[in-house]
């Protein structure tokens, strides 16, 4: 009898982020012409190998928080569930879809076929020069994005279309500008990094 692999994204989650080190900040609706401001609240622990579970949630109400699984390919994880590039790339490409929709809905923009191609071109030295006494090292060269959209549309209506949403899109911004960031790390209960840059 052969067993059937099991491979998991996620799935409702009946709990919040389980944060410890900051406090997730309320939802507060905006006033013309302040933006809203929300945060999404991650925590993750690792499991066998390379094996990962995370609890995500957006802090604006009526969203649901999400149990999502993660784990690598053989021989270092088990290829159980999604890589974390995985979701990072697709986050960025649905994120810039939706602004799409929403844009082309509020402005009621007659689209026959919205679809998006993308490409992330990343890059790592793991698996090959540590065994040469080199940390490990990554980056990331490219994102390449394709919009194909058929539309009875004049062309310049869709190229605003497009404009919009790229300058909505959340993703995209923190794709092509500094921010501000920071990392900390908390070693038996003592911090013992914390840097920052943007």
């Amino acid at each position: 009898m052969s067993q059937e692999k099991r491979y998991r994204v996620g799935e409702l989650s009946a709990e919040q982020p389980a944060t410890s080190q900051y406090t997730p900040s309320t939802f507060s609706k905006a006033h013309h012409p302040e933006p809203y401001r929300f945060e999404v609240n991650l925590s993750a622990e690792s499991g066998n190998m390379q094996s990962k579970t995370g609890v995500v949630s957006v802090n604006i109400p009526g969203f649901s928080p999400v149990k999502l699984y993660c784990d690598e390919q053989p021989p270092v994880g088990e290829d159980t569930a999604p890589p974390p590039l995985a979701f990072f790339s697709a986050g960025i490409g649905f994120c810039l879809m939706t602004h799409l929709t929403d844009i082309l809905t509020a402005r009621k923009i007659k689209v026959d076929s919205l679809k998006l191609e993308q490409r992330i071109v990343f890059k790592t030295n793991l698996g090959h020069m540590r065994e040469h006494g080199y940390m490990t090292d990554g980056g990331c060269d490219l994102v390449e994005t394709h919009v194909i959209i058929d539309s009875p549309e004049p062309e310049e209506r869709i190229k605003d279309l497009l404009n919009e949403a790229e300058n909505g899109c959340m993703a995209h911004f923190a794709l092509r500008n500094p921010i501000p960031w920071s990392t900390r790390l908390v070693y038996n209960g003592k911090e013992a990094i914390s840097r920052s840059g943007s």
